[in-house]
């Protein structure tokens, strides 16, 4: 049984095709998502369906592989069954619990109401929707002073989904609704984004980060660091700066600063007898098992892993998606050891570096490769980020139509997912405390 089919189960779906196994995966949704690129949703740069495929539809031609619809809340190890929300349960003699990660308010999780974050499709649409009701909502004001809070954009967290989000949202402003508006200039939207660290992209040297915050203050991206949040509503968020509070009005504001394993992470460490850790992610042995539960493995954004490699001391394993998808291949070709009667091997992370995009001609990479450390920015940055995301998006028509989407976009400035279902539903101007 596999739970989850994000890139770690989506790989070690793949490496057991032909394996003389009988697979159940198990996801709470029917599609595979390409989460690098769900900023460009919610941002009405893409359309939902360009960066997910139907889950049957990816393996069809996989007979071994039967797929369910349904969300797994618990694992009974000791009975080898997991527990479904509707009350179900499925047996297994073999497991890979892939459950991914949801957003961390750290312990303020009244903040997600006001500050959305950006997992799956659901809360794209939704960030999308705020975003463009915002300006609708500012054209309708005539509070010059609500006015400029309706076009006051904050981003929390200045990793990569921070950075891209907020170039984004300064392009949208100052590009693509460009002339579109009677009553407000778009191109005077304010676009903040806040770090509590000293700089932006931790995972980056302090190079990249410091041309990071060049390329984006270059589009009047409004940066932030060394300011902590420490409290949102729906009027805007307070920031602690230098011991000092700072508040900044706002009707939008968007959540990338932190990430928490799935609560199932908790719920399995429980039933095994293990503590996770405060992110809730399981502690893993070398060959991403459990303690006392070869049967099962747990990979991705819910694993506590360790790389093991000959002649050095073990590292940290981030959460991205490169780790999960070869921590799926691990966990799998373990999993067929096993049945072989072989030894398992440990995991062993080949870490390929990091890439951010800014905005229109603007991104940051940091690449490992044989032949030595790269790290360039700019155009030729971005035209890398552009190619490699469009190489591992998942299928043929995915890749075509990002490619010509992100090609009209290019020429025209304009981003034509820019539909709000429930149009009716603008946003009113808060009542003043």
């Amino acid at each position: 049984m596999i739970v989850g089919c994000g890139f770690g189960g989506l790989e070690a779906t793949r490496v057991l095709d032909g394996a003389p196994v009988d697979i159940t995966l198990v996801d709470r949704t029917n599609h595979h998502l390409f989460q690098p690129l769900l900023y460009q949703v919610a941002t009405a740069g893409l359309a939902g369906p360009a960066i997910a495929a139907p889950i049957r539809h990816l393996f069809r031609g996989q007979a071994n592989v039967t797929t369910l619809l349904g969300e797994v809340t618990g694992i009974d190890s000791a009975r080898r069954q997991v527990q479904l929300a509707d009350g179900g349960q499925l047996p297994y003699e073999h497991l890979i619990v892939a459950a991914g990660s949801t957003h961390s308010y750290f312990g303020n999780d009244a903040w997600a109401a006001h500050a959305p974050g950006l997992k799956t499709l659901h809360d794209a649409y939704e960030i999308r929707r705020r975003v463009l009701l915002a300006f609708e909502a500012a054209e309708k004001e005539s509070d010059l002073v609500n006015r400029e809070a309706w076009l006051t954009f904050v981003v929390i967290g200045g990793g990569p989904t921070g950075v891209e989000m907020a170039g984004t949202l300064a392009e949208i402003a100052h590009r693509t609704l460009s002339g579109e508006f009677r009553r407000i200039d778009p191109g005077r939207a304010r676009i903040v984004l806040v770090e509590g660290a000293d700089r932006l992209l931790q995972a980056m040297p302090q190079s990249l980060s410091a041309s990071a915050r060049r390329q984006l203050e270059a589009l009047r991206v409004e940066v932030r660091t060394g300011s902590r949040v420490t409290h949102i509503d729906a009027m805007g968020v307070t920031l602690q700066v230098g011991g000092q509070a700072v508040r900044i009005d706002s009707r939008c504001m968007v959540w990338g600063a932190g990430v928490a394993a799935s609560p199932l992470g908790r719920a399995l460490a429980d039933s095994i007898g293990i503590e996770a850790d405060r992110a809730g992610r399981v502690p893993v042995l070398a060959d991403l098992s459990l303690p006392g539960h070869p049967e099962i493995s747990v990979i991705g954004d819910l694993a506590q892993a360790q790389s093991h490699r000959a002649g050095a001391a073990p590292s940290v394993v981030p959460g991205v998606s490169p780790a999960a998808k070869q921590m799926g291949r691990a966990a799998a070709g373990n999993i067929l050891r096993r049945l072989r009667g072989q030894p398992t091997r440990p995991f062993r992370y080949s870490d390929w570096g990091n890439l951010a995009t800014i905005g229109r001609h603007s991104a940051v990479v940091d690449l490992w490769s044989p032949l030595g450390r790269f790290r360039f920015s700019g155009i030729f940055a971005w035209m890398f980020w552009l190619f490699a995301h469009i190489y591992f998006l998942i299928g043929f028509r995915n890749r075509l139509v990002v490619l010509l989407d992100w090609a009209t976009a290019y020429w025209s400035s304009q981003r034509y997912a820019r539909v709000v279902a429930d149009i009716d539903d603008v946003p009113p101007p808060p009542a003043t405390p």
